[in-house]
C-alpha cells in the first residue's frame, strides 16, 4: 500500500535499509558502467579532437595571421558549427537562450529574474516545479503480484529474480508504514510483526510472523505476510487472507470503539484501517485471479463506498481492469467520468481506458486507406485524439501493446510516465485491447502521429506537462536488469537541417582552402574536372 501521498515512502522506516541511490546500481556490470561513461563523454570527446585538429593546422592555415588581420570567416563558421550542435543536441539555440535568460534581465525586459515571493511568476514557476517533482516520485503498483505465488515461481522457473533491491525496500517501508503504529508495544505480536517487517531475509519474516501467531492467534498481519510470502498459489493465498479478513475486523471494531480515547488510539485505527483494506483489496485481486469477477467487482466497490478517503490508494485502477475483463463498458465509462478530471492524478490506467472505449466504437470499420480517401470522421477524430493523449501520456506503453517489446512481470512500484507504468498497465491489458476487434490496428496507424504534435524541445509539452527527465534513471533501479528500459524516443532533425549545415560547412571549409592555398586547390579542383569529364565520357 502507499502511503498518503499514494508513494512509496515511509515517514517510521528509520531503521529499514537505505535505498541505493539512483543511478548507482551495484547490480550493473563493468561493460554498462563502461558504455554509459562513454556515452556521456561523447560530445567533450569531439570537442577536445576538433580543437586538436585546429591546432595542428594552425601553422598551415596560418590561424594566428588571419585573426591578427581581423579575418572573420574562421570565427563565423566555429559559431555556426557549434549552433548548429547545440541545436542538434539541446533543441534550442544557444544564443537565443543566452539573449532571453541572461542579456534580457540586464537590458530591462519584462520578465525579471528574481521574482517577489507572492508574485504570480513565482507561484507559476514553484506550481511547474511541484508537479515535475511529483511526477517523478515512485508509487506503489496497484496491481502488483503476490510474492509467493507469482514472483516466487517465476524465479523457480526462469532463475531471475524479477524484483530489484530497490524495489523490495520501498515495499518495505510501504509496510512499515501501513502495518505498523506507536502503539505496538501494547501487545507483543505487534512487536514481533515490527521486527518482520523490516527483516531483509523472507524465511526469517515468515518464521517471524509465525512466532507472532503464538502469541496472538488472531494477529491479521502475521497472516498477510504468510499469504504474501509462504503462499505459492493464489488458493493459499485467499485462504490466508480469509483468516487475517476475520482477525482484522475484530481488531477494527475494537479501534472504533477506542478512536476518541488519545491520539494514541487514533493512530491505531489508522492502522487497523489500513490493515482491513489491504486485506479486502488483496481478497479481490484472489477473486478476480480465480476468475470470480463479479464478486471481485463487488468487493472494490464496496471498499470505494466504505472508505472515500482512501482514493489514493488506486481502487479504481482494480475496478476499471475487472470492469473491462466483464466486458461492461457503460460500468467502465462511469469509472472513468469520475476519475478522469483534471484535478485528479493521472495514470496509464486511465488515459490508455479512455482510449480504448473511444476506439471501441470505431475501429471494426476503420481501415488507413479509406481514411486517406475520405478523411476521418468526427468520431475516427476523438479516437485518435484520445489516443495521442494517452501517448504523450506515457509513450512506451504502444510498444508493449504492440507486441514490439517483450513483456516482463510489473515490479511492485511504478514510475508514472515511465517504462515501469507502460509494463504494468500493458501485462494486465494487452488481453483487452486484443479482444476488441481493430483497436490494436488503429493504434499502429496513429500513435507515432503524437510526437509531431509535442512541440520541440520537450520543455513546453502540449496536453500535459513536459515529459520529466528523471524517469530513466528511476526505471532502471526499479526494473531488472535482464530488462532493456525504454527510453523517450529522440525527435530527429529534419533532413534538410542536416544537409544545410553539411552544405555551409562543407562550402565555408572550401572557401578557407582557397584562400590560403589557391594554387593546391587549383590543381585539386582541375584534377577533379577532369576525372568528372572523364566519368561522363564513359557513361
Amino acid at each position: 500500500m502507499a502511503d498518503g501521498d499514494g508513494l512509496g515512502e515511509a515517514a517510521t522506516a528509520a531503521a529499514s535499509p537505505p535505498a541505493p541511490a539512483p543511478g548507482l546500481s551495484p547490480s550493473l556490470g563493468w561493460r554498462e558502467r563502461l558504455r554509459a561513461g562513454l556515452a556521456g563523454t561523447g560530445a567533450s570527446l569531439w570537442f577536445v579532437a576538433g580543437l586538436g585538429l585546429l591546432y595542428a593546422l594552425r601553422v598551415p592555415l596560418r590561424l594566428c595571421e588571419n585573426l591578427a588581420a581581423g579575418t572573420s570567416s574562421l570565427i563565423s563558421g566555429l559559431i555556426f558549427i557549434f549552433e548548429w550542435w547545440y541545436f542538434h543536441k539541446h533543441g534550442t539555440s544557444f544564443i537565443e537562450q543566452v539573449s532571453v535568460s541572461h542579456l534580457r534581465p540586464l537590458m530591462g525586459g519584462t520578465e525579471s529574474s528574481i521574482s517577489e515571493p507572492g508574485s504570480p511568476s513565482r507561484n507559476r514557476e514553484s506550481e511547474t516545479s511541484r508537479q515535475n517533482l511529483s511526477e517523478c516520485k515512485v508509487w506503489r503498483n496497484p496491481l502488483n503480484l503476490f510474492r509467493g505465488a507469482e514472483y516466487r515461481r517465476y524465479t523457480w522457473v526462469t532463475g531471475k529474480e524479477p524484483l530489484t533491491y530497490y524495489d523490495m525496500n520501498l515495499s518495505a517501508q510501504d509496510h512499515q508504514t501501513f502495518f505498523t503504529c506507536d502503539t505496538d508495544f501494547l501487545r507483543p505480536s505487534d512487536i514481533v510483526m515490527q521486527k518482520a517487517w523490516r527483516e531483509r531475509n523472507p524465511p526469517a519474516r515468515i518464521k517471524a510472523a509465525y512466532q507472532a501467531l503464538e502469541l496472538n492467534n488472531d494477529c491479521a498481519t502475521a497472516y498477510v505476510l504468510l499469504a504474501e510470502e509462504e503462499a505459492t498459489t493464489i488458493v493459499d493465498a485467499e485462504r490466508l487472507f480469509k483468516q487475517a479478513l476475520k482477525a482484522g475486523e475484530t481488531i477494527y471494531r475494537r479501534s472504533q470503539q477506542c478512536q476518541h480515547q488519545s491520539p494514541q488510539h487514533e493512530a491505531q485505527l489508522r492502522r487497523d484501517t489500513n490493515v482491513l483494506v489491504y486485506i479486502k483489496r488483496r481478497l479481490a485481486m484472489c477473486a478476480r485471479k480465480l476468475g470470480r469477477i463479479r464478486e471481485a467487482v463487488k468487493i472494490m466497490r464496496d471498499l470505494m463506498k466504505e472508505f472515500p478517503p482512501l482514493t489514493m490508494l488506486n481502487i479504481h485502477e482494480n475496478l476499471l481492469e475487472s470492469l473491462l475483463e466483464l466486458q461492461a463498458y457503460a460500468d467502465v465509462q462511469a469509472v472513468l467520468a469520475k476519475y478522469d478530471d483534471i484535478s485528479l492524478p493521472k495514470s496509464a490506467a486511465i488515459c490508455y481506458t479512455a482510449a480504448l472505449l473511444k476506439t471501441r466504437t470505431v475501429s471494426d470499420k476503420f481501415s488507413p486507406e479509406t481514411a486517406s480517401r475520405r478523411g476521418l470522421s468526427t468520431a475516427e477524430i476523438n479516437a485518435v485524439e484520445a489516443i495521442h493523449r494517452a501517448v504523450e501520456f506515457n509513450p512506451h506503453v504502444p510498444k508493449y501493446l504492440l507486441e514490439m517489446k517483450s513483456l516482463i512481470l510489473p515490479p511492485e512500484h511504478i514510475l508514472k510516465r515511465g517504462d515501469s507504468e507502460a509494463i504494468a498497465y500493458a501485462f494486465f491489458h494487452l488481453q483487452h485491447w486484443k479482444r476488441i476487434e481493430g483497436a490494436l490496428n488503429l493504434l499502429q496507424c496513429t500513435w507515432e502521429g503524437t510526437f509531431r504534435m509535442i512541440p520541440y524541445p520537450l520543455e513546453k509539452g502540449h496536453l500535459f506537462y513536459p515529459y520529466p527527465s528523471c524517469t530513466e534513471t528511476a526505471d532502471r533501479e526499479l526494473l531488472p536488469t535482464f530488462h532493456h528500459v525504454s527510453v523517450y524516443p529522440k525527435k530527429e532533425l529534419p533532413f534538410f537541417i542536416n544537409f544545410t549545415a553539411g552544405l555551409c560547412s562543407s562550402t565555408a571549409m572550401i572557401a578557407l582552402l582557397t584562400h590560403q592555398f589557391p594554387e593546391i586547390m587549383g590543381v585539386f579542383a582541375n584534377a577533379v574536372s577532369m576525372i568528372s569529364r572523364t566519368c561522363v565520357e564513359y557513361l
